[in-house]
């Protein structure tokens, strides 16, 4: 299988968990980031087509298929809107979701063949670290109605 259409098959189905999310969820807050997790997830898949257009169109892994490929969320989403209690915003869900892909296309650049896929694979790994930048960005995003600015004295701002 091309390692680009496993990230792609990958990002489809996160994008379908976000949705259910988003359509499951009651509070309106909830439903924004969701809303934000699909849209960032949308944008995330296009970059992955691009990469895939401009590779070479033989990035094969020997013994890759799509039981590999595949988004294995340990929770339901019936369960995870549930575990909101223990993690209100779901940050620390996502968060550690997009650090298992960036182990999971690491692990598999180790076991590539060849060093061109070996590099795709890298190429993934380095593009699920800009997805999750985008995920930090997008809680900051929700979470900035939340920050003020309490004293002039002592900011619990960051400064740009």
């Amino acid at each position: 299988m091309n390692v680009f259409d496993c990230a792609i098959k990958i990002e489809e189905e996160t994008k379908s968990y976000y949705e259910g999310l988003e359509a499951e969820a009651t509070n309106p807050e909830m439903k924004n980031l969701f809303s934000m997790l699909v849209a960032a997830e949308d944008e995330h898949e296009e970059n992955l087509r691009r990469l895939r257009d401009r590779a070479a169109a033989d990035q094969r892994l020997d013994g890759l298929n799509g039981a590999v490929c595949s988004f294995k969320p340990h929770l339901t989403q019936r369960e995870l809107l549930e575990e909101t209690e223990k993690d209100p915003d779901l940050y620390i869900f996502a968060v550690k979701k997009e650090e298992e892909d960036i182990r999971f296309y690491e692990e598999l650049a180790g076991l590539a063949v060849n060093d061109a896929t070996r590099s795709c694979l890298m190429m993934l790994a380095d593009e699920e670290r800009r997805h999750l930048e985008t995920v930090e960005n997008i809680y900051s995003f929700v979470e900035a109605p939340k920050n003020y600015l309490e004293s002039g004295e002592f900011s619990n701002l960051k400064t740009l």
